[in-house]
């Protein structure tokens, strides 16, 4: 499922406009986006939680010349499904 069908589904459920679906998904992925910028977390219950976790710094190797790289820390964003979510997939 892409954005679009994610948009013509929530307009067909909740009985209103394309347009309006369009909004309201906008304002959402906005209001996490934000969220997560500001490093709070996300709850959404029985479906899951977003958070922003700390990568540790690291060193890597290149794959091609085989030198050794210092791949440096950096915020990440990690998504935990819910209990709901994850019954419903098993």
């Amino acid at each position: 499922m892409n954005k679009a069908d994610l948009i013509d589904k929530m307009a067909g459920e909740a009985s209103i406009s394309k347009a309006a679906a369009e909004k309201a998904l906008g304002a959402f992925t906005d209001g996490v986006k934000n969220a997560l910028k500001k490093g709070e977390n996300v709850t959404l219950i029985g479906f899951g939680t977003y958070s922003v976790v700390e990568r540790k710094a690291r060193t890597g190797r290149n794959p091609q010349t085989g030198a050794v790289l210092q791949i440096p820390a950096k915020n990440t964003i990690k998504f935990k499904a819910g209990k709901g979510l994850r019954e419903m997939v098993e």
